[in-house]
């Protein structure tokens, strides 16, 4: 709860398609994703289950074919209340559009910094992970995480958290293009 992964926007999104497929309704993808936007602004891109750059509130996909590198995740153990973070008065709201390459040279979120100042366990979180590469806040927080080249890399950094710091909840997972249950409907 309020880690920023899209937990519950996941879990929606498998459920409008887990009926779909259940009930044989052969309702598309469009019809499933406007339902999905009415849950949450972060459903339509779980309910398309693909990689993509949002636009928007989320709802505007455009299809990206990432790098699928290893990523350590950390929640410090707390969580960010997103309406805190949207109505706090040093919140940037000037901030010019970027594109999707721009993103992916590593443009900035501009919740990290009024994030850091409300939950100083992120920034300590962000401080630490800083340390292996470059630890990026999920939109709103509270979990943080840097992408490694490998699962070796990356297991490496999960075992120095378990020494160091091990109140906090972590783990690894690769990247991937595809949503698992797309691929298992599409077999179905």
């Amino acid at each position: 709860m309020g880690g920023g992964l899209g937990g519950g926007s996941s879990d929606a999104a498998t459920t409008l398609l887990a009926l779909n497929h259940l009930w044989q309704l052969s309702l598309d993808e469009d019809t499933l994703a406007e339902l999905g936007l009415e849950l949450g602004a972060d459903v339509p891109v779980f309910v398309r289950g693909f990689a993509a750059w949002a636009e928007g509130i989320g709802e505007k996909l455009m299809p990206a074919a990432l790098d699928t590198p290893w990523f350590v995740v950390i929640h410090p153990g707390i969580e960010v209340s997103t309406p805190a973070v949207f109505g706090h008065p040093q919140l940037t709201r000037s901030s010019p559009a970027i594109s999707m390459a721009r993103a992916l040279q590593g443009g900035r979120n501009d919740c990290e910094v009024v994030v850091s100042a409300l939950y100083p366990a992120v920034a300590d979180a962000l401080n630490w992970l800083n340390h292996f590469g470059t630890a990026r806040l999920t939109g709103t927080g509270a979990c943080v995480f840097c992408a490694f080249d490998d699962a070796r890399q990356a297991s490496k950094v999960l075992g120095r958290l378990a020494c160091e710091r091990p109140t906090w909840h972590t783990f690894s997972a690769r990247g991937c293009n595809i949503s698992p249950l797309h691929a298992a409907l599409a077999q179905a």
